[in-house]
């Protein structure tokens, strides 16, 4: 079956949603897949709102717009509040649960609960939850592997962030982790 993974990352600036996002895409054009990253965040920046989408595909892609999301990723309630609807019947909803303490309503999708916080705390960083996060959306959907995603780092970050590599690293295969 084709791969045509449909996704929004959301949480506030400052939490790494849209590297998150871009990460995802950078790992799958190495794998030769065709993707596009829209971001969109509030005027606030750091504290505000921030959300991106990708598509991942095995097609062309049409249109950057994810409408029906296959997966939401939330980081924080204002975005579950705001992009539970956004997923289609069938999908999948992965809760930071560090910071969400609200259950999902809907009964139509799978819902993962995740303390990423916590556990980036305990991998050496609170800022590496969103690589937590990642860890554990790899793992579930399989399309993408922790490896493919870590060769992304440096092309995101680039050579002046390579020290941060180990950490990132750790965070990703925690995450991978609460999935098994």
């Amino acid at each position: 079956m084709a791969l045509n993974e449909e996704v929004i990352f959301a949480g506030f600036g400052g939490q790494g949603v849209l590297s998150m996002g871009k990460m995802l895409s950078y790992a799958g054009m190495m794998k030769g897949k065709n993707v596009s990253w829209l971001p969109s965040y509030g005027p606030e920046m750091r504290g505000g709102t921030a959300n991106c989408s990708v598509i991942v595909s095995d097609d062309l892609i049409g249109s950057p717009v994810v409408t029906e999301a296959d997966t939401l990723v939330v980081m924080n309630r204002p975005s579950l509040d705001k992009f539970e609807k956004s997923v289609k019947p069938g999908g999948i909803i992965i809760v930071n649960s560090s910071l969400i303490d609200q259950k999902v309503k809907r009964d139509d999708v799978t819902v993962y609960y995740f303390p990423v916080n916590e556990i980036a705390t305990e991998c050496g960083s609170a800022k590496a939850a969103n690589m937590v996060m990642l860890g554990a959306y790899v793992k579930l959907k399989g399309f993408i592997s922790e490896a493919d995603l870590l060769g992304a780092f440096l092309k995101v970050f680039g050579e002046g962030k390579k020290n941060l590599l180990p950490l990132n690293e750790k965070a990703v295969a925690a995450g991978a982790e609460l999935v098994k």
